[in-house]
């Protein structure tokens, strides 16, 4: 599985296939965005990235494996 990166400042939101997972594809959670402020690891291979979300009510740490970046791409919608 490839891997999923994010650096400080990245809009971005929850990935489609997470929302999916757990059956939150029209939700709140799906209309959340927010931006990159740090991102720290916890254990050996996890990543958490902490995100000021534009005025929705989110966790502040999310599993960075979570969230897509916000713009075309096949993390943040159906494209295809």
């Amino acid at each position: 599985m490839k891997t999923f990166k994010v650096a400080l400042g990245d809009e971005v939101a929850y990935s489609v296939q997470f929302l999916r997972s757990i059956g939150m594809s029209h939700s709140d959670m799906a209309q959340a965005r927010g931006t990159v402020k740090n991102v720290t690891l916890l254990g050996a291979t996890t990543l958490l990235a902490q995100i000021d979300w534009h005025g929705f009510d989110m966790p502040e740490r999310v599993n960075v494996q979570n969230l897509a970046k916000v713009g075309p791409n096949t993390r943040f919608a159906n494209c295809g």
